[in-house]
């Protein structure tokens, strides 16, 4: 027996989440993951065809079903049977995981940007097509007059999905999931207006997402910037490719997944910004073909740790005024095992570190790992100078476990960053401090920020010390006798019930 239709009213990302989770039932969040991306994916190209056709009909020149008067505006075709009112019409029945598959095959062959990248798997027998069917009806009554553009709550809900898969998957979502304000903080500091954009393990397409909204609330044009990508993981290339159309951004992320290292889909590119989040310490990584590999420029990277092999890959494909942002490990800071320390000097001595970030712990949802944001620049104002922040202190808690930095705390670190660009920027003791290349050389090429910045200066409350010293000794002696008290009572209570310590 087939559910009654459910109507919800949802006007934002976290109602659809929540209401969706009800229908989840027993399914493992990564197979889920795809039911719920993949509707709002449909939902979305389906609702934009739909506005378009309906705009043509209403002109009557017949031309509805001409495939080039969609393609034109950036619209994807969407042909007859694979419409959201023809999924809909069917959402309790059950066929209706072979309409979806359906639906999506003939919009691929429609379609060629969307050629093998849609979902197409909602007739498996382990999905529950009732619920399946609910899931239907979620997405067919999102109202979103509200709270923006249909463009722009859809991206936003693809967005804050992927954000709680993410969390839900644990160390596996980090393989797909950068979190936002991690983004954010990287884009406040590079500000790619215009130019080749790359990410070599772009994930979900997170970077890209931010690069496009960063130019956009500039008053910019997102044309203005090109997209480059690649990421080894097949399911994740698809969500990237997804997330980015939603999003009304064309990317270039190769025809095909594969591994950054060993097969580079962007040999000649040369990138006016480099933003990445790339996995930490993977090993193994491929060092032993690549051993000769013209990337190393600056030393063999370790066969059992990729951090500088990610970042030598990264600066290799820099253009001459280009710029780098990304996210790594603590341990790239400091460590000297397998030749990385050597690799970090030379890095240093050809003055392209500029800036250092030492960010906050529980930022991620897959690891604890503390990490830090390098940023490197080939054509630096401040010659022979770098910046170090220490934002360990930043942040707020949203969850019990999960921190992340306010829109204030972004900002403070993107104008201390101008300031220094500028030259006027001032140390600040246990925050910043600017320092010259020699400084670093003097402490081994370590860039730990805290080394540099200090620990900040403690207010003095006025107290003499020798009287603060008597007032607190006394406190603790009260405290010792007190908890002497409260032992006897226990043990008396103890000795009343049969039991003797």
């Amino acid at each position: 027996m087939w559910r009654t239709k459910i109507t919800v009213n949802v006007g934002f990302e976290k109602q659809i989440w929540d209401a969706a989770c009800v229908l989840r039932g027993n399914m493992d969040a990564s197979e889920y993951k795809g039911v719920v991306l993949g509707l709002i994916f449909l939902k979305y190209i389906s609702d934009r065809f739909e506005d378009k056709h309906k705009a043509l009909v209403a002109e009557g020149d017949g031309f509805e079903e001409d495939i080039d008067e969609y393609t034109s505006e950036g619209i994807f075709f969407v042909p007859s049977g694979a419409r959201w009112s023809d999924i809909a019409s069917k959402s309790h029945t059950p066929e209706i995981g072979v309409v979806i598959d359906n639906a999506m095959r003939a919009i691929e062959k429609e379609n060629k940007r969307l050629k093998d990248i849609l979902p197409k798997n909602f007739a498996r027998p382990e999905l529950d097509k009732g619920r399946l069917g609910n899931v239907v009806d979620l997405f067919s009554n999102i109202k979103m007059i509200e709270h923006g553009s249909e463009k722009d709550i859809l991206g936003r809900t693809y967005e804050y999905c992927l954000s709680m898969f993410a969390e839900q998957e644990g160390k596996r979502g980090g393989e797909f999931f950068t979190p936002s304000c991690i983004v954010r903080t990287l884009v406040e500091i590079l500000q790619p207006y215009k130019g080749r954009v790359y990410d070599p393990c772009c994930g979900s397409g997170g970077m890209f997402v931010q690069s496009a909204q960063f130019v956009e609330n500039h008053s910019g044009n997102i044309s203005n910037i090109s997209i480059y990508g690649q990421d080894s993981n097949p399911t994740t290339w698809k969500m990237a490719q997804m997330n980015l159309a939603i999003r009304g951004i064309e990317p270039n992320l190769g025809g095909y997944s594969a591994d950054t290292f060993l097969n580079d889909l962007h040999p000649t590119l040369r990138a006016d910004y480099i933003m990445a989040n790339p996995p930490f310490n993977l090993s193994p990584w491929g060092a032993e073909q690549l051993k000769e590999d013209v990337r190393w420029k600056y030393g063999m990277p370790p066969a059992g740790n990729a951090n500088f092999a990610w970042l030598q890959h990264m600066i290799y494909h820099l253009a001459p005024a280009g710029k780098i942002g990304m996210v790594l490990a603590n341990g790239a800071l400091s460590s000297q095992s397998g030749g990385e320390g050597e690799i970090r000097k030379n890095i240093i001595n050809d003055d392209l570190v500029e800036c250092i970030v030492a960010m906050p712990t529980q930022l991620f949802y897959t690891t604890q790992i503390p990490v830090s944001l390098w940023f490197l620049n080939k054509q630096k104002k401040q010659k022979g100078k770098t910046l170090f922040i220490d934002a360990r202190k930043m942040g707020s808690m949203v969850t019990r476990k999960l921190r992340e930095l306010t829109e204030e705390d972004i900002k403070q670190i993107g104008d201390t960053y101008v300031s220094f660009v500028d030259g006027t920027l001032e140390n600040e003791k246990g925050y910043c401090a600017v320092v010259d290349t020699e400084e670093i050389a003097k402490q081994d090429y370590i860039l730990t920020p805290g080394r540099y910045v200090g620990i900040e200066a403690q207010e003095d409350d006025g107290e003499p010390f020798e009287e603060k010293m008597a007032r607190l000794t006394s406190e603790l002696a009260e405290m010792f006798e007190k908890s002497h008290e409260l032992e006897a009572e226990i043990r008396k209570n103890l000795e009343a019930i049969g039991y003797e310590m």
